[in-house]
């Protein structure tokens, strides 16, 4: 379908470029949907897809890849007048454009006014572009759609590690097991309005006790996880996976480190308690693992 490729491909340039000055506004966010919006029916999938650039800064390298594949979408004239004018409408949707906004506009602009659309000019600039080897090294976040979706807080730390941002030598496997105890704990630590200092501390703790990272390493993760909105995040689904990769006895003991994360500004809620309660269901525990755990962390 090369028209629909051209509309996301164009709705991922369109973020990018508002990107250009390392912020995105409020305003911009809703500006560029309202935009997006007026091009045709985008599926559930695609506005993940759209959801993922808007999330965190899109760099250089990887607004080159996109600009790369917009002008491999543009097959007719009318592809290209559509590109610059939307293109254009949206850098100047809130009334103000920053010097880098506009270098970047303008660099989206010669690259799509340089498109031929005549078919073998297509053929060729296809082959150039996949022999590109900066497009084809750059960053592309949506290989971590899944995880976007799926798991937050995963897709955190993968793309702060890509980034540079913070150093973790684990295995993929335990990176995702990781991803998992911290959105958990996360989601218990958010139950009351605000992470506490003390809270973020138990977790970084039993990050380095349960799990054997360094103090640097657990703080990455932690981080990571709280920053990672936990609200957002489907509690039953991490409990899942978490229960797929940890045996009975892992779990059960895991519920300990709930409680002392409910417990860290001394003394844990009764949201709090109802809310590791329903974790330890989805963890597929007995009601006597909760028991003791509880008992053990809050009574002893």
């Amino acid at each position: 379908m090369p028209k629909e490729r051209l509309i996301m491909t164009l709705a991922k340039v369109l973020i990018a470029a508002a990107w250009a000055d390392g912020d995105l506004s409020h305003e911009e966010v809703n500006s560029m949907k309202d935009l997006l919006w007026r091009l045709p029916q985008l599926s559930a999938r695609d506005w993940a897809s759209l959801q993922i650039y808007i999330d965190s800064p899109v760099k250089d390298a990887e607004r080159a890849r996109l600009v790369a594949d917009l002008q491999q979408a543009i097959r007719t004239a009318g592809d290209r007048d559509l590109v610059l004018s939307t293109l254009d409408e949206l850098m100047h949707a809130d009334g103000e454009v920053s010097d880098e906004e506009e270098r970047v506009a303008g660099e989206i602009r010669d690259a799509v006014e340089a498109v031929d659309v005549s078919l073998l000019s297509q053929l060729v600039k296809g082959m150039t572009a996949r022999r590109s080897q900066a497009a084809a090294g750059a960053p592309n976040r949506e290989d971590f759609l899944e995880d976007y979706v799926r798991n937050r807080v995963y897709y955190g730390i993968r793309r702060r590690l890509d980034m540079g941002e913070g150093e973790l030598d684990v295995s993929d496997d335990t990176l995702r097991t990781l991803s998992l105890a911290g959105g958990l704990m996360a989601q218990v630590a958010q139950v009351r309005a605000g992470v506490t200092d003390a809270e973020v501390e138990v977790m970084v703790a039993a990050l380095e006790d349960y799990w054997h990272l360094s103090r640097q390493e657990a703080a990455f993760v932690a981080g990571v996880a709280v920053s990672e909105s936990a609200a957002l995040m489907d509690p039953y689904r991490l409990a899942r996976r978490f229960a797929e990769k940890c045996s009975y006895q892992e779990r059960a003991e895991f519920l300990e480190v709930l409680f002392a994360v409910a417990a860290a500004d001394g003394e844990a809620s009764h949201d709090e308690i109802e809310e590791i309660r329903a974790i330890a269901r989805s963890l597929k525990l007995a009601h006597e693992d909760f028991i003791a755990a509880k008992l053990k962390v809050l009574y002893e």
